[in-house]
């Protein structure tokens, strides 16, 4: 019994020793070094630094953000990113997180997004913001400029930052004065009896053959006629609305390619479809368009769906036709 007795004696002195010699060892180690992280980046030891969480954090800001030198940056490309792996190190090394921090953001791409006015494809005007380029086209929309049905806007994304215009220097630069057009014009021969002469002017719009048949693209109410003014048109309307409800299918009026697809000022969701004889049908305020650029379409083929984007007061078409640029009345040859 006596030597169990100084067996466990023994023993719990030993586990005492162990114990002081364990709190010992731990306090020399946390004293003499600290957990922190090394980093390498594409297997290449950059540096350590003492939180993951707040470097990895300022790597994802600057990728969102960048400096915040530019507002028109739109982000920032990085290929490669850090690895991290905790261990221990003395207290006297050094972190070094700036350093890690240029290193992983130095070889970012910086992306820029800014807008485009084009004529006839062509980029001729960069502006910062979408309501700039839009105040752009209403502004040569409002002074009847000769290209407007030319001009479009697109959103771009590049490396480099072009140089960029005001609205009132665009306008100026891309304004075009429509051509004078002389009506026809018939002079009556002088009377021999009298020694008296009249003229006439044929003021309104020639009833021509078009060459192509066409087919109603929607059914519905007319709801505003070709040549009507109106509150919210800068000029006479240049089409016929159909008004029917919101996604009704619309339907090419004649076979031929699909000539322009996209957004285009008061239009809202705009199609365009070039046919022979230098014929074009306009499909305007569409709340979806179901073909694209370059697409050849056939008569009837349903081509996009009633909607009331850009200028517009209701769900309707605004179906026009136009032949070698000039706008005439549908109702002489549809509906």
């Amino acid at each position: 019994m006596k030597n169990v007795l100084i067996k466990i004696r023994s023993s719990a002195k030993f586990f005492v020793l162990a114990s002081v010699a364990t709190f010992i060892i731990a306090g020399v180690m946390t004293f003499v070094f600290r957990p922190i992280y090394s980093v390498t980046l594409d297997g290449e030891l950059i540096g350590y630094c003492s939180s993951k969480s707040k470097m990895q954090t300022r790597i994802d800001e600057y990728i969102e953000k960048g400096n915040g030198d530019n507002s028109n940056l739109a982000f920032v490309q990085v290929d490669s990113m850090p690895q991290y792996k905790m261990c221990l190190l003395k207290r006297n090394i050094e972190t070094n997180d700036d350093e890690i921090f240029a290193k992983v953001t130095g070889e970012g791409t910086s992306y820029y997004k800014y807008f485009a006015v084009l004529e006839d494809s062509e980029e001729k005007a960069y502006v910062p913001d979408f309501a700039t380029a839009e105040g752009i086209i209403e502004g040569l929309k409002e002074k009847n400029s000769d290209n407007i049905d030319n001009l479009t806007i697109k959103e771009k994304y590049e490396t480099d930052l072009k140089d960029f215009v005001s609205k009132e220097d665009a306008i100026a630069s891309l304004y075009k004065e429509k051509p004078v057009v002389v009506k026809n014009v018939k002079v009556a021969k002088a009377s021999s009896s009298s020694g008296s002469f009249s003229t006439s002017r044929n003021m309104s719009q020639a009833n021509i053959s078009l060459g192509v048949s066409l087919i109603k693209p929607v059914n519905g109410r007319i709801s505003s006629r070709f040549g009507a003014n109106s509150r919210v048109r800068s000029g006479s309307h240049t089409g016929l609305d159909i008004a029917t409800s919101t996604g009704t299918p619309i339907k090419a009026a004649a076979s031929g390619t699909v000539t322009f697809a996209g957004w285009k000022g008061s239009y809202g969701n705009l199609l365009v479809i070039t046919h022979s004889n230098g014929i074009q049908t306009y499909y305007g305020h569409c709340s979806k368009l179901y073909v694209s650029s370059g697409q050849k379409i056939s008569q009837g083929q349903t081509v996009a769906a009633v909607g009331s984007t850009g200028n517009s007061t209701g769900p309707h078409l605004h179906f026009e036709i136009r032949v070698n640029g000039v706008a005439y009345n549908p109702q002489r040859y549809v509906y």
